[in-house]
């Protein structure tokens, strides 16, 4: 089948990463298709010119005569669907679509699907680390790391899938075997209207699912659900019937299950009591989906963390450092404030500051007072921060990084440690949130 545009096709809108997995997969299925993108010079455009030069691409402003030739739209997670030209073509009757709905499509194993505000990739990763320890083929991927599309294959046998707002708002019918909004607070507010906008496309994913893990600290990640729905539960609480949670035998706390205790805290090498929740998420999601619990356990112990996600990276002079670049927004930062500084023995030197995406910082000035010795602000909205923060902390204002690292070593004290954990986006000063952590490190690792 030609590849060339024609009615009655599909439309790739946006060339990026999601974009040209959506190219690779209608190539291979032989299905015609074109391309836009809003930019002049979209990453990929070298790419899909070279690999693919019998596709039409159109590049610049959007022309809704052309997109409403197509069947579908693709939409990349990059573009609203709010964009008026996407709009105007739903309104004509083109439907609006995305990568995991395709992928879903086509999945002929069950999907583990993850969504929240925070600790996404963290979950993700602990449920396909559980997974291989049981002995699966399993692929992981989707918002992290390898797109849906480029993990389909028939020898798979469970998919384990990070899924971003942005992807959700695209998919009507994921149809997993289990799915979970591990938790919602305010974030991508440049993108949505409010809080509640925000929610609703989290809880996309919710569609179709077989069953669901809820967390029972966070209201906002329950689904409204038929009582025909199997839920299995998690949170800092005791456990009880169908719910993970934490609990106390002879003075040592331990992750437990219903009336048993699983694993002792003391054995995770990921700290802090929001580790301790993505650890029994990552529990429940597994035992909804069937895995034994020994392999899950072992992986637990033996899982390190991911970078720039509450990372340790050294002890100096009796003060540990963590880059937490990750947390790019207010409740990411929140759950690594409370959960680090509830388990040390001295109090936080924070790190924060950038790009706050219109977020509401006021969250964030309780647990400041009470875990934090210092807080360095740098960056775009340091001072919104500073406003939002006002009498909880001495606040210091740098220009760098590096500048940071300095104040901090200088201010922190032994059995302290120094977190950076932005609550913002990094793009003001940063690449990306992983440059901004690299250089983190690298100042942190060169401090004398």
């Amino acid at each position: 089948m030609s590849l060339i545009a024609s009615d009655h096709m599909r439309i790739v809108v946006g060339l990026g990463k999601s974009g040209m997995s959506l190219v690779r997969f209608l190539a291979r299925q032989g299905l015609p298709f074109a391309v836009v993108d809003t930019r002049a010079n979209p990453p990929e455009l070298s790419t899909l010119r070279d690999q693919y030069p019998q596709v039409e691409v159109r590049c610049g402003e959007l022309d809704v005569e052309f997109l409403c030739r197509a069947q579908e739209l693709l939409v990349s997670p990059g573009l609203a669907i709010a964009t008026p030209a996407l709009q105007a073509a739903a309104a004509r009757g083109v439907k609006l679509s995305g990568d995991i709905d395709l992928f879903a499509r086509y999945a002929k194993a069950p999907i583990v699907a993850i969504t929240g505000s925070n600790a996404k990739s963290t979950v993700t990763t602990l449920v396909g680390e559980m997974a291989a320890a049981a002995g699966k083929k399993v692929a992981v991927g989707g918002n992290l790391g390898t797109p849906a599309l480029d993990l389909l294959g028939d020898d798979v046998e469970l998919y384990v899938l990070e899924l971003s707002s942005f992807q959700l708002e695209t998919t009507h019918s994921l149809n997993a075997q289990v799915a979970t909004c591990l938790n919602i607070s305010e974030d991508h507010m440049d993108r949505y209207a409010d809080l509640q906008a925000y929610h609703l496309a989290k809880h996309r994913i919710f569609r179709g699912a077989k069953q669901v893990v809820i967390n029972a600290d966070d209201a906002l990640s329950r689904p409204l659900l038929g009582d025909d729905v199997p839920v299995t539960l998690f949170g800092l609480g005791k456990p009880d019937f169908n719910r993970f949670g934490l609990l106390e035998e002879h003075g040592e706390k331990y992750l437990g299950y219903q009336f048993a205790a699983l694993l002792p805290v003391r054995e995770l090498k990921i700290r802090g009591a929001h580790n301790q929740a993505n650890a029994l998420a990552a529990l429940a999601l597994g035992h909804a989906v069937g895995l034994p619990c020994e392999p899950m356990l072992e992986a637990l112990r033996n899982f390190a963390g991911l970078p720039h996600r509450c990372q340790w990276l050294r002890e100096r002079a009796g003060v540990s450092y963590y880059d937490d670049s990750k947390a790019t927004n207010v409740g990411a930062a929140l759950a690594a404030i409370e959960g680090l500084g509830a388990d040390i023995d001295g109090k936080l030197v924070l790190i924060a500051g950038g790009d706050g995406k219109g977020a509401d910082f006021s969250a964030l000035k309780a647990p400041v007072a009470k875990f934090c010795r210092a807080v360095i602000l740098l960056g775009r909205d340091a001072e919104l921060l500073a406003q939002a923060l006002a009498g909880a902390s001495e606040l210091i204002r740098v220009s760098t990084l590096e500048e940071a690292v300095q104040r901090s070593a200088e201010l922190a004290q032994r059995g302290d440690a120094v977190l950076l954990s932005p609550a913002c986006a990094s793009l003001d000063m940063f690449k990306n949130f992983e440059q901004r952590g690299q250089l983190f490190a690298q100042a942190v690792e060169g401090l004398k």
